[in-house]
């Protein structure tokens, strides 16, 4: 007799479907796993003999071997013990019959009950496309696998518990789908000052500017100043501003962090990310890899922001490492065993400081530290010339003065500012209805062509600006695209003349 479980595997975001045979012969007592398994699943028959008789039934006492097909498929983690604990149940006729189109996930302890593991609402999300009905979960994962639509979701205590269920004994309700917009309170909109908030941060008005704008539009934001002038908390308070988060992006954040293992208590990440990594961070752990492939810090920041603070102490190739994910909103990782591809579009936010003493040479402070030009020089290079294209604004961060500091008086409310985001950013969703397009920053070159339109007087300055700056074609176009959010923070239909004069302000610092 041979039994039939299945289950799925995840390979980055991409989900294949595992069919587990199980079949018994007579011989020395045995279990046998074949079909590419690591040593997880290998070492998962001991986990199996365990739990099956914590749970009070017999294992079988001969050969029992174990495919998973298909073969030539790398099979990793332990979400393949509950499978195979039913499909053996399904041989000793504990369990009669296995519902069709129904999979199976969970990791048992030795005691038969069940362990969270990770990737279950990337797998969820794709069930009912690969024909399946009913998925059976740990508990513990039920919350984020409520995201799917379509399927029965079926929260496991443990492997006693579902053969009950099974054999109709007992009656496990399957968990309510997650309405998305329940998550985001009345409160979490109107606070009127939040921890961070921008209303806290005195003087720094063209730094909170840029921020406003930055947020609009998805664009890149650098900021160059001294030390304790404000970089750092200007930077906290970014995610204040930033417009809520879609269902859509919910989701692709969500299965991001559940396949990384980095999920939050309530199973669900409804907040925009924020990812700092220290300047000493390995280029792996900025962009992701390792033995077992998993995501970096990049894609850990998608649709969020990754702030780079002293972004020049980064390592150069770590640095570099950036150019495809800034461009394309997605990181390729290659390996002997294959290429994944994570979704890595950020809101990158870099703070540096103008030379490597930290202070501006230009200030009478900063004249008694002793700089050599070429040490400047060689600090200032840390900054490429194609990384530097990729930040559409770079600000300078100066010292705020005393009497700023002491004054009581608060400036504009992060909600306030948010408010005049989310009416740019619900433009531009309309403005691209119908299309993956979110915001101005990831405009195609026929979307800029369409919607960037210039008279002749916009035109002259452009032309002016790109022959002294030396504006390389992707800066000339990341130029056009911040001309449009600022014009669409104004509420201007076309770009007029004091939006590219504007947005000149915000190149060519480096």
């Amino acid at each position: 007799m041979i039994s039939k479980v299945y289950t799925a595997s995840t390979i980055g975001l991409q989900v294949n479907k595992i069919e587990i045979e199980l079949d018994t012969s007579p011989g020395l007592p045995n279990v046998i796993v074949v079909g590419l398994p690591d040593k997880a699943i290998q070492e998962s028959k001991e986990r199996l003999r365990a739990a099956i008789r914590h749970s009070g039934f017999e294992f079988p006492d001969g050969k029992i071997t174990i495919n998973l097909a298909p073969a030539d498929v790398i099979k990793t983690g332990t979400a393949y013990d509950l499978p195979m604990a039913v499909g053996i149940l399904n041989l000793l006729d504990y369990i009669p019959k296995i519902p069709p189109k129904a999979l199976f996930l969970g990791e048992l302890a030795l005691d038969g009950q069940l362990r969270p593991i990770n990737g279950v609402l990337t797998i969820a999300l794709m069930a009912s496309k690969l024909g399946f009905d009913k998925l059976f979960v740990p508990a513990q994962n039920a919350q984020e696998a409520r995201l799917s639509k379509n399927l029965e979701i079926y929260p496991i205590n443990n492997l006693e518990e579902l053969v009950k269920f099974l054999n109709q004994q007992i009656d496990i309700a399957p968990v309510s789908r997650l309405e998305i917009k329940s998550l985001i309170t009345t409160d979490t909109l109107e606070n009127e000052l939040e921890e961070n908030d921008l209303a806290y941060v005195k003087g720094q008005e063209q730094a909170k500017r840029a921020l406003e704008i930055a947020a609009s539009g998805g664009h890149n934001t650098m900021f160059i100043g001294p030390p304790g002038s404000g970089k750092t908390l200007l930077a906290k308070s970014y995610a204040t501003i930033l417009p809520q988060m879609s269902d859509q992006e919910i989701l692709e954040v969500t299965q991001i962090y559940s396949l990384a293992g980095q999920l939050p208590p309530e199973g669900i990440v409804y907040k925009r990310p924020f990812r700092s990594p220290h300047h000493s961070a390995s280029h792996i752990a900025l962009v992701g890899g390792g033995s077992k492939i998993r995501p970096g810090e990049i894609s850990l920041a998608h649709r969020g922001i990754l702030f780079l603070d002293e972004f020049p102490e980064f390592d150069r190739k770590t640095i570099e490492a950036l150019r495809q994910p800034l461009e394309d909103g997605m990181v390729s990782i290659s390996r002997a065993s294959g290429t994944l591809v994570f979704p890595s579009r950020f809101y990158l936010l870099a703070a540096a400081n103008p030379t490597p003493a930290g202070f501006d040479p230009d200030d009478k402070e900063s004249l008694q530290r002793p700089q050599s030009k070429k040490a400047i020089l060689s600090y200032q290079s840390r900054f490429s010339g194609p990384i530097m294209d990729r930040i559409d604004l770079q600000v300078d961060v100066n010292r705020v003065d005393h009497d700023k500091l002491q004054s009581q008086e608060l400036g504009k409310t992060s909600r306030e500012i948010r408010m005049q985001v989310q009416r740019a950013r619900d433009q531009q969703l309309d403005r691209f209805l119908g299309t993956k397009i979110t915001c101005n920053a990831e405009m195609t070159l026929s979307m800029i062509q369409k919607y960037c339109v210039l008279n002749q007087e916009c035109k002259n300055l452009l032309k002016n600006a790109a022959d002294k700056f030396k504006l390389s074609a992707r800066a000339y176009m990341r130029l056009l695209k911040l001309s449009r959010t600022i014009a669409d923070l104004g509420n201007e239909e076309n770009i007029k003349l004091e939006h590219i004069a504007e947005s000149l302000q915000y190149r060519g610092k480096f």
